[in-house]
């Protein structure tokens, strides 16, 4: 069978539309065949992501951004959507896995799928929506540790300035002068501590003599002790012998004697006390007492008497006439004669 020019145009025509639409797509991210499952994820700004991105899962190539698109009614954290697809029919998405915008090497960014490790609630189907965020990049991470390292440079680079415009000021002429005064003033106080230093010397040098003279008085007052020693030994022997005595002496005996005393003192006055014996009814008896007190008032009342009219009592016979009254021998006229002179004295 014979092909016409027209057919084999139009075969080849074909051909070539599916060739370029088949390419289209591979530049659009999709494959040669279809079949692509498609997800969704937005996020607040793209990170400079562009269609035909790779993403990856743990570093392998899974599929290709299909779509960038900006979506201006959505929440500040939803304005950009991002259409992606896995050409890969064994990748399957469980529920909570996460979509990361970042950087796949130094120069290409692409999309990073962190798979959950829960596969209790499911696989996300195709045409869901994923979580996205933004990873931060290797730009921004480097920017992040500069900016406080520019800063700190900066800082210093003041301090230093300040210290330099410090310095110069310091070492104009007035500083001169003035360093040239301090060490003048350095050089007098050397000069006054080498003057100490030769007093000091001298004072150690008279202080040495008189040093060596105590030493010798303390030298003299040993040799003394050493002379005095057996005088010393004696004084101490008689002080012992003294002790000795005093520790012989028999004070058992004589506290035993004045402990027997006082017993006997106190038996007489518990004696007394209980009216026994002379002092006892002397002391107890009230009686004996009065009676006591009223001879001595009529003793002094017939004293008294006496003194007033001795005729009345005692008779003396001048001339022989006869005596009247109680005739009194002569001890017992002396008797009388006491009683009365020691009652006129008292």
């Amino acid at each position: 069978m014979k092909i016409s020019k027209e057919i084999k145009t139009g075969i080849i025509a074909v051909a070539a539309i599916a060739m370029l639409v088949a390419g289209i797509n591979f530049l659009k991210g999709n494959s040669f065949f279809g079949g692509d499952k498609k997800y969704y994820a937005y996020f607040p700004n793209s990170g400079q992501l562009a269609v035909a991105s790779n993403v990856t899962l743990n570093g392998v190539i899974v599929g290709k951004v299909l779509e960038v698109e900006y979506v201006p009614g959505n929440a500040p954290d939803k304005r950009v959507r991002v259409a992606f697809s896995i050409q890969n029919d064994d990748v399957k998405l469980p529920v909570g896995s996460i979509v990361e915008i970042g950087s796949l090497d130094l120069f290409n960014k692409g999309m990073l799928i962190s798979v959950s490790s829960d596969l209790s609630k499911g696989f996300y189907k195709p045409g869901a929506t994923l979580q996205g965020r933004l990873a931060v990049d290797m730009m921004s991470q480097v920017k992040s540790y500069a900016d406080p390292i520019s800063q700190k440079v900066q800082a210093m680079m003041s301090s230093i300035d300040k210290m330099v415009t410090s310095l110069t000021a310091f070492w104009d002429t007035t500083a001169t002068s003035e360093i040239e005064q301090s060490m003048k003033q350095v050089k007098i106080a050397i000069e006054r501590i080498g003057n100490v230093a030769e007093e000091v010397q001298m004072l150690v040098g008279e202080e040495k003599v008189k040093f060596g003279r105590i030493m010798n008085n303390v030298e003299s007052i040993t040799q003394n002790l050493k002379k005095s020693n057996e005088e010393v030994t004696n004084i101490i022997g008689n002080t012992k012998k003294i002790t000795d005595e005093m520790v012989t002496a028999d004070f058992k005996g004589v506290i035993s004697n004045a402990s027997q005393t006082l017993k006997t003192f106190n038996d007489v006055l518990a004696s007394a006390q209980k009216g026994e014996g002379t002092l006892g009814k002397l002391l107890g008896d009230d009686k004996l007492f009065n009676e006591l007190v009223q001879t001595n008032k009529d003793l002094q009342e017939l004293v008294g008497d006496i003194q007033m009219h001795p005729e009345r009592y005692i008779h003396f016979s001048v001339f022989g006439a006869k005596t009247k009254g109680v005739p009194l021998s002569p001890a017992e006229e002396q008797k009388l004669r006491l009683i009365l002179d020691s009652t006129v004295t008292n």
